[in-house]
């Protein structure tokens, strides 16, 4: 474990910043990309190196292909291999109807949620495929309960975007199975992070805790948990797992 390395993208915050540091806890070396918030990735570097492993950061627009191809370059040259990635960068919009809602939204919501992670899969195969010289790895996918209920009225956009990743995670985990690599995707219910505050409504945990059977939102924390171990050699037959981490609902 001393010299596996995970990729975490939209790590300066949320989910991802927790992730990052419990896999550092748990022995893991970290790279964790951000598009804007500079300061916060370098705090989640900050405390991972006071853990005692290597970090670092780097400045990637998941929506584009160039980026992309720099950041895992840059692991390259920093770590020499890499063992799993968490796609988890991804964006939501203001609350809205299909009817109000603009191309570029879509098309923005789409090309970073999606067309992303199939980006940021394909470099990470290319490292960790047993027949291309790699150790093999892990995958997982950031979906979310929206893909299954649909999030009317407020941002099916997002919802779809994440139904695309369940059914990109089943068919790329029977897809790369001898290669390897295990793929698998978390989804997250109603949990306390920033995003509500991307989708206009910062106390929507608050608001809505009364729908969930264990009557509460959940944390990054307890996100982070079922990711890592995902990561991990105690999920090693776990594969083409959609996990709800969504305290029932």
């Amino acid at each position: 474990m001393k010299d596996n390395v995970v990729l975490i993208t939209g790590g300066s915050r949320g989910i991802g910043a927790s992730t990052a540091i419990l896999a550092a806890k748990r022995g893991w070396n970290v790279c964790v990309t951000y598009r804007n918030r500079s300061a916060e990735a370098d705090d989640v570097v900050s405390q991972i190196k006071k853990i005692g492993r290597r970090a670092f950061s780097i400045k990637a627009d998941i929506g584009k292909e160039k980026d992309i191809v720099s950041l895992f370059d840059k692991v390259d040259s920093e770590f020499g291999r890499l063992d799993a990635l968490v796609n988890n960068a991804g964006i939501i919009a203001p609350q809205s109807k299909l009817v109000d809602m603009s191309y570029s939204r879509l098309s923005e919501m789409f090309n970073i949620n999606v067309v992303g992670s199939f980006l940021c899969s394909k470099e990470a195969i290319k490292r960790m495929s047993i027949n291309s010289g790699g150790h093999g790895g892990s995958i997982i996918n950031l979906s979310s309960v929206a893909a299954r209920i649909g999030s009317p009225n407020e941002f099916i956009d997002y919802a779809a975007s994440k139904g695309a990743i369940d059914t990109m995670t089943l068919g790329l985990s029977k897809e790369v199975a001898e290669d390897g690599i295990r793929v698998n995707a978390i989804r997250p219910g109603l949990i306390e992070t920033e995003l509500h505050g991307d989708a206009g409504d910062i106390n929507r945990p608050e608001k809505l805790k009364q729908h969930i059977p264990m009557k509460r939102a959940g944390s990054a924390d307890e996100v982070a948990n079922s990711i890592v171990w995902l990561m991990s050699d105690e999920a090693s037959y776990v594969n083409g797992a959609l996990l709800d981490v969504s305290g029932g609902r």
